[in-house]
């Protein structure tokens, strides 16, 4: 579990710096990955201005429902992967 811990907080400062624009759809299902994995299934509705972008947020945290939160840091972890064609070690 401490491996995938580390590697989840590799991945993230990886996205997290990352400037390349990414697609919506990219972008929502590293939110939906990132907040089901640090806050769990009992996130609440997201707290942004803009109530089009909270639907599209909390309809990406609705299509995680069957992962745990170990599966959604892997999800997380190989979606970088993905972006960033590196893998995380």
């Amino acid at each position: 579990m401490k491996k995938l811990d580390e590697k989840f907080e590799k991945a993230f400062d990886i996205a997290s710096a990352m400037t390349q624009k990414l697609p919506p759809d990219t972008m929502l299902k590293l939110y939906a990955y990132y907040k089901l994995a640090t806050k769990g299934k009992l996130y609440s509705t997201p707290s942004g201005k803009s109530p089009l972008r909270n639907a599209f947020k909390l309809n990406a945290m609705f299509q995680l429902n069957n992962l745990s939160e170990t599966e959604a840091k892997q999800k997380y972890i190989e979606l970088v992967e993905k972006i960033t064609n590196h893998k995380i070690k």
